[in-house]
């Protein structure tokens, strides 16, 4: 079987690693790479080589990567949906009740407290810090993906009220009883707490803004532990001036959060636990190695998912194309007799094609629309 180099952009977990087989070897020039394992490295500006095939992201955001660029150049990018929600689902929970008893300022104004008679103190100041518990309260998510979904759950069984948006359909994990909503800004009026878990689209950038924040209830919590560009950060300020708002909590520390009363931002800490990094690279590398081995593809943010089951006395010919027409039906016709089976789909306008073909199939399907193709086997 053929060897593939893998190279990696950043400090990829071990145990991700190990899961390479002996047909693929790592290696330090990622030019030399057919695969590139990456979490958080910008490659926005990196010159991407001809033998590079794929990209295994150790995450599930990949706004860190020229997706359109790889797609036009034949690169497929893969992300870890799902492999670090319980992580992200735990920082939310510990948010969410941080939230609601005001420990980050009760912990921030204990530790400013000096002298002999501290108790004496904190018995004085602890009522300025008096929250709420969130048993019995509604908290609204929109977004009930992998995250959004176990969060559901989890809100559910520590006694709380879910209601819930999702543009698509829940994810299969759900399984708490959540009273859908079609319209956010209807939700959110049950709402003590909404908590957002969408990725960063033309439809969701700034979804959280002042329009939407008037139709929360007075007092209410806002968490987003997604993505920086879903709030309009000004909004949310102006909100905790007025007391519209109780708090906005994120992971998502910048220069507009960072030191803002009613703001309490930690630094990005959703994934970063062992297990996630670990669950992220054992993902990333399995996805490269169905891909570059077997071409298939699944979990792709940039080209379609298709997959063949591989077929005794066949070679796979695979090919990526970019063309607004779905052109399945010119491959099936180019191997005619030759094809055994195929799969193909569209992601926009990009299309993949995988033909098991006899193995003494002599040519390969050309066009000006093709951009790469792959013979293995």
């Amino acid at each position: 079987m053929e060897k593939y180099y893998i190279g990696t952009l950043n400090n990829i977990s071990q145990v991700g690693l190990s899961k390479l087989t002996e047909n693929y070897v790592l290696t330090d020039d990622v030019d030399q790479a057919n695969g590139i394992i990456v979490r958080s490295f910008k490659m926005h500006d990196m010159d991407f080589s001809e033998n590079l095939l794929a990209i295994g992201r150790a995450g599930a955001g990949v706004n860190n990567i020229p997706l359109d660029k790889c797609a036009d150049q034949g690169i497929v990018v893969f992300n870890a949906p799902g492999a670090n929600s319980n992580a992200v689902k735990e920082l939310v929970l510990a948010a969410l009740i941080m939230g609601a008893r005001n420990m980050y300022e009760g912990i921030a104004w204990a530790n400013t407290l000096e002298g002999d008679d501290v108790s004496s103190d904190v018995e004085k100041g602890k009522k300025n810090y008096a929250g709420t518990e969130i048993l019995g309260k509604t908290i609204g998510i929109i977004g009930l993906g992998a995250i959004g979904a176990k969060i559901a759950n989890s809100c559910e069984a520590l006694g709380m009220k879910v209601c819930g948006y999702e543009a698509f359909r829940p994810h299969p994990c759900l399984t708490a009883d959540v009273k859908m909503f079609d319209d956010v800004a209807e939700m959110v009026k049950e709402c003590d707490f909404v908590s957002i878990h969408v990725p960063s689209l033309p439809a969701t950038k700034g979804m959280i803004n002042k329009d939407l924040i008037a139709n929360m209830k007075d007092g209410a919590i806002i968490l987003n532990f997604a993505r920086p560009d879903l709030v309009v950060v000004d909004d949310i300020k102006a909100a905790l001036e007025t007391g519209k708002i109780r708090k906005y909590m994120t992971d998502l520390a910048n220069e507009e959060t960072i030191g803002v009363p009613g703001i309490v931002a930690t630094p990005h800490l959703g994934a970063s636990t062992a297990e996630a990094e670990e669950n992220c690279a054992v993902m990333a590398a399995e996805e490269l190695m169905d891909y570059l081995g077997c071409g298939n593809i699944r979990c792709s943010v940039n080209y379609p998912a298709v997959s063949l089951d591989c077929i005794e006395g066949t070679k796979r010919i695979c090919a990526l194309y970019k063309d607004a027409e779905d052109k399945a039906e010119e491959f099936k016709a180019f191997y005619g007799d030759c094809l055994v089976d195929m799969a193909s789909g569209k992601r926009g306008d990009y299309g993949y094609v995988i033909c098991a073909v006899k193995s003494g199939c002599p040519n390969v399907f050309e066009a000006p629309y093709v951009i790469r193709t792959r013979v293995l086997g």
